[in-house]
C-alpha cells in the first residue's frame, strides 16, 4: 500500500461522505480514477435507482475528454456485479478497459460478496482490497451491519445539561444545546433511514422530525412508538413524510383516523402491553433501513437501552448546570458497578460552545 494509494482513496472518501444524505439504502461510494498520477474521474453514489459511484467517475472522466482505459480506479467499497436498481459496476470498468481496481472494502452483501472483484480479475484487471479499510468501514457502519445481521446500526442522540438533565423539571428543554450543535444533529438524522421517537416526545414537543438542509432531497422515514394509539393525529409528525405509527394493540377505530392521512400503522405486541422494540428494529431492517437514528425521552431510551439495542450514542453536553430535571434515561437501580453498562470514547468534539461525545458500548 503506497502513499498515493492512500491519498487517492482518501479522497474518494471524501466523495463518498457527500452520498451518506441521499443514496440510503444504496451503501454511500465514492470513486476516483487516475492515470499518470492525475485524476481524470470522480463520482459519488446517486440517489436510489440512479447511477452508482464507478459510473458517475466514467461519465466525469467522458466529460473531461479523458481515456480510462489503463486507469487505476480507487472505489470505498467493492463494485457491484449484480443487476439490481442499475446494472453491475463492474462490468462497466470492464467495458472501460480499465488496468487496475483499488478497493476499501469487500462488499458483504450477499448479491456482491466477492464476486464483482473476481469479475474484474477474471477479465484480467488487477485487484487490491482493504486500503484505507476502517474509515470505509465507518462511512457505511448501518450497511455492514444490515448486511451481516438483517439488523440496522441504531444510533441514540440526546442533548443534555453537564449534570445530566434533559429537560428541566416541568418539562421545557428548549434550547438546551446551542444552533451549531442542533445543526450537527441534523447532519445525522440526514445519513438515517429512519427517525425513531416515542409519544411522550411528540406530545412534550410536537416537533417535526424531519431534516431541515438545504442539500438533503430525501426525508428519512418517521417511527413513532404509541404503545396505545393516543396520539392526536393533527400533531406536526403526521402532517409530512412518510409515517410510521408502531402500537402494541390495534385499533381499528383510531388507527383509521391515521390510515385515513397516508400514516401506516403496525401492530408489534411485546411484554406489559408494550411494543415490541426487537421486533420493530428487525421490520425497520427487513426495509431496508440501514441506521436508525433516535431521538427520544427517557423512557423508550431506557427500554432500547436494557434491550441492547442501541449500537451508537451521541451525547450533545451544553456548559450549564439545570438543577432538578428530567434524566436522559429510566434504567433499573443498579445494586453493583458490575451491572453498570459500560461504553468506549470514538470521538469527542466540541462543537460552539458545546461538546458533542460519541460513544458505543464495550463488547
Amino acid at each position: 500500500m503506497s502513499f498515493s494509494d492512500i491519498s487517492f482513496m482518501k479522497r474518494a472518501l471524501a466523495l463518498a461522505e457527500q452520498a451518506l444524505p441521499n443514496c440510503p439504502p444504496n451503501p454511500a461510494v465514492g470513486c476516483v480514477i487516475v492515470k499518470d498520477r492525475r485524476i481524470i474521474g470522480e463520482g459519488y453514489t446517486q440517489e436510489t435507482g440512479k447511477a452508482h459511484a464507478e459510473v458517475m467517475a466514467l461519465r466525469d472522466a467522458e466529460q473531461r475528454g479523458e481515456s480510462v482505459e489503463g486507469a487505476t480506479v480507487y472505489v470505498t467499497l467493492e463494485p457491484c456485479s449484480h443487476y439490481g436498481r442499475t446494472p453491475p459496476c463492474a462490468l462497466a470498468l470492464m467495458n472501460a478497459k480499465v488496468a487496475k481496481v483499488v478497493a476499501a472494502l469487500k462488499d458483504p452483501n450477499p448479491a456482491v460478496a466477492g464476486k464483482g472483484l473476481k469479475m474484474l480479475e477474471d477479465k484480467g484487471i488487477e485487484v487490491v482490497c482493504g486500503v484505507c479499510s476502517k474509515e470505509a468501514e465507518e462511512m457505511n457502519i448501518g450497511f455492514l451491519k444490515r448486511m451481516s445481521t438483517g439488523r440496522p446500526f441504531v444510533r441514540t442522540k440526546i442533548a443534555m445539561s453537564l449534570d445530566g438533565d434533559t429537560a428541566l423539571e416541568n418539562g421545557k428543554s428548549k434550547w438546551i444545546t446551542g444552533e451549531l450543535a442542533r445543526e450537527d444533529g441534523h447532519c445525522w438524522r440526514a445519513r438515517s433511514g429512519a427517525i425513531l421517537t416515542g409519544a411522550g416526545t411528540v406530545i412534550a414537543d410536537d416537533p417535526l422530525m424531519n431534516v431541515r438542509l438545504d442539500y438533503v432531497k430525501r426525508q428519512p422515514l418517521k417511527v413513532v412508538v404509541d404503545s396505545n394509539i393516543t396520539l392526536n393525529p393533527e400533531l406536526q409528525i403526521f402532517q409530512t413524510g412518510k409515517v410510521l405509527l408502531v402500537c402494541a394493540k390495534y385499533d381499528i377505530v383510531r388507527a383509521q383516523t391515521f390510515e385515513d392521512m397516508g400514516v401506516e400503522v403496525l401492530e408489534l405486541t411485546g411484554k406489559d402491553g408494550k411494543v415490541d422494540l426487537n421486533s420493530l428494529i428487525e421490520e425497520l431492517g427487513r426495509r431496508e433501513i440501514n441506521e436508525v437514528h433516535v431521538e427520544a425521552g427517557p423512557r423508550l431510551n431506557g427500554a432500547l437501552a436494557q434491550a441492547n439495542l442501541v449500537d451508537e450514542y451521541l451525547l450533545y453536553v451544553a456548559p450549564k448546570f439545570m438543577g432538578p430535571g428530567r434524566r436522559a434515561l429510566e434504567l433499573p437501580a443498579f445494586t453493583d458497578l458490575s451491572q453498570v453498562p459500560q461504553f468506549q470514547f470514538e470521538s469527542i468534539v466540541q462543537i460552539g460552545p458545546d461538546v458533542r461525545y460519541q460513544l458505543r458500548p464495550l463488547k
